[in-house]
């Protein structure tokens, strides 16, 4: 059976690389590189370099082409669980190229249990594999310590959410995937942490 390495590679800063992901990348016979064209050709050139620099095997690297979300979908539950079902035909092809009983690598931004699908692209992948996944520093996790603040108050909730659904804010929130700086349209009284890497657009 196939091993599919699922690692997360922190929020663009190579030096956000644990040892269990370079370990891990380490193992893979092949390298997934996303290319999703010019205008984010940067964040495929932070995978290379972190390839570059950890890894010391001979692992082929693999680029693809990610298709994109149709936006003009007006249900965007449907829109996404659409997308998905293409990106899991293009993962199919992938994994193809994996040799029997060899690793296929994929590099994920922050940690891929937190807003990131690659896990649930691959549950509808009909090929039979082994995932494991290699947790990764989380946006959440950069942005607390550049800041130099605790992510919650004492024995106080924290909601974790995206621009889309950031709506009235009742309690301390992490904002995510927030392309739009949604979060400048939020009560002028709000005391908001802001952060940008090289990962998408994070505040809490």
């Amino acid at each position: 059976m196939k091993t599919i390495l699922v690692v997360g590679i922190g929020t663009g800063s190579p030096e956000h690389i644990t040892v269990a992901a370079i370990a891990a990348l380490n193992q893979a016979d092949v390298l997934f590189i996303p290319d999703k064209g010019a205008s984010k050709a940067d964040l495929a050139d932070v995978r290379r370099t972190i390839i570059a620099r950890f890894v010391t095997s001979n692992a082929r690297h693999l680029s693809y082409a990610v298709p994109r979300r149709k936006a003009a979908e007006p249900d965007y539950g449907r829109g996404v669980d659409d997308w998905h079902g293409v990106l899991a035909d293009v993962f199919s092809g992938l994994i193809d190229q994996v040799p029997d009983g060899g690793a296929g690598a994929f590099l994920v931004w922050g940690d891929p249990g937190l807003y990131d699908s690659t896990l649930r692209i691959l549950e509808r992948v009909e090929t039979p594999i082994e995932v494991l996944v290699v947790p990764g520093i989380t946006a959440v996790q950069a942005l607390t310590a550049a800041h130099g603040i605790a992510l919650n108050r004492i024995g106080e909730p924290v909601l974790i959410t995206t621009g889309r659904q950031l709506g009235a804010v009742e309690t301390d929130t992490v904002v995510m995937l927030d392309g739009q700086l949604a979060f400048l349209q939020a009560d002028p009284e709000l005391e908001i942490f802001w952060g940008l890497t090289s990962a998408p657009r994070t505040s809490c």
